[in-house]
């Protein structure tokens, strides 16, 4: 009877902890080449068929691109200010940023030195300074980001680098995520801003990685990411792992009184 009342107590007090991180959330998300982070909550636009110019819209090829990308808006998350975002790189898959199918294809970490790539802002979103064709984010809040663009945050190696631990840019501010961790290993911190309501990941280009936004129209290949709110990013999120824990336990105490 006391090791019954011993478990019962167990499980209320996990039960609790379940409710008390129910903002913890892991979800998986493909992030494709065409994912244009500078589209990023702009509703407001429509984008044209790949085969056709973009006045006003991300600079494309002049010509017709053997892959005929459209670009997409990029994947989103609801968040809120506060919030803790990590990023888990499981390496599978990659973009390939050239004419052509095949090729030379980039992960998440994109490809050069930090700061061989910089890229104007467009609408109300920043530029972006660092390693070419990387995985980026982006905070906003629930407004079209179609007004003054904030600062570009340096990435490159005499600025924040890429192996920073903890990171807090501001809405409309792209930011470089790359795998997700540091050198040693270490997942990096993305703070929510004041404000945030949404979070994005999504790609950088531009023609030669550099200019201004454009070149989507033929970046074929994606790969997979997992993004942790509040939580490490594993394939089951904590609250996940809490609820399994309470209903092994519960497996034990119903298996214990039967035996008695």
């Amino acid at each position: 009877m006391k090791n019954t009342k011993f478990y019962i107590g167990i499980l209320l007090l996990l039960s609790s902890s379940v409710v008390n991180v129910s903002n913890a959330t892991v979800i998986n998300t493909t992030v494709d080449g065409s994912d244009a982070i500078w589209l990023a909550g702009r509703t407001d636009l429509t984008i044209p068929d790949a085969s056709a110019s973009w006045p006003g819209g991300l600079i494309r090829h002049s010509g017709a691109t053997p892959e005929e990308i459209q670009e997409t808006l990029p994947p989103e998350f609801s968040v809120s200010a506060g919030d803790v975002i990590r990023v888990l790189d499981p390496a599978d898959g990659a973009i390939s940023f050239f004419n052509g199918f095949g090729g030379v294809e980039f992960g998440p970490q994109g490809n050069g030195t930090p700061g061989s790539s910089s890229i104007s802002s467009f609408g109300g979103i920043s530029g972006y300074f660092g390693t070419q064709g990387a995985l980026v984010g982006l905070f906003l809040d629930n407004n079209i980001p179609n007004g003054t663009a904030p600062s570009t945050l340096n990435f490159s190696l005499g600025g924040l680098g890429v192996d920073f631990t903890e990171l807090s840019p501001g809405l409309g501010q792209v930011f470089f995520i790359g795998d997700g961790v540091t050198s040693g290993n270490v997942f990096q911190k993305f703070t929510a801003p004041t404000g945030a309501t949404r979070f994005f990941v999504g790609i950088t280009d531009a023609f030669g990685f550099n200019g201004a936004p454009g070149a989507f129209d033929d970046n074929d290949g994606s790969y997979r990411i997992t993004v942790g709110i509040n939580a490490i990013p594993t394939a089951v999120s904590a609250p996940e792992t809490a609820a399994l824990f309470l209903f092994g336990l519960m497996g034990m105490v119903f298996a214990r009184r039967r035996r008695s």
